[in-house]
This record gives structure tokens, sequence and C-alpha cells, in this order.
């Protein structure tokens, strides 16, 4: 039996990148969701939490547009 490393550290390399790349948007995402306005805008509607919020949404998509497509690949 022959082991074709090259394709091994390959493989080991690209998945290391993508886990590291799905923890870092999820972990954007939750960071979005956690923020909290300053004291000066607490009296307001909160509007300065949407575009963290909107962030958040975003980095929640990406990762689950990633896992759907590993998802492919693997069914297909």
């Amino acid at each position: 039996m022959k082991i074709d490393w090259a394709a091994l550290a390959s493989v080991f390399g690209v998945s290391l990148v993508v886990t590291v790349a799905l923890v870092g948007l999820f972990t954007l995402g939750i960071v979005g969701l956690a923020k909290q306005p300053g004291p000066a805008a607490r009296g307001g509607s909160g509007g300065s939490r949407l575009p963290a919020r909107a962030g958040a949404y975003v980095c929640f998509a990406l990762c689950a547009a990633a896992v759907a497509y590993g998802i492919f690949l693997i069914v297909a």
C-alpha cells in the first residue's frame, strides 16, 4: 500500500484553513450579536446596533453556506 503524502498534506492544510475560517466567522457573528450600544446611545431607538447585527447575520449566512457546500460535496 502506497500513501500519497503530498495529497494527504494538502487535504490537511485545506481542512485546517477552512476550519479556522469557519470558527472565525462564527465568532465574529457571536460578537456582532453581543455588541451593546454605548451609554450615550442607550436612550435611542437602538439604531447603532443595526450594522453589527447585520454583519453578524452575514457571518452566520456564510457559515451556513460553507456547511451546506460541504454537505453537497459529501453527498454528490
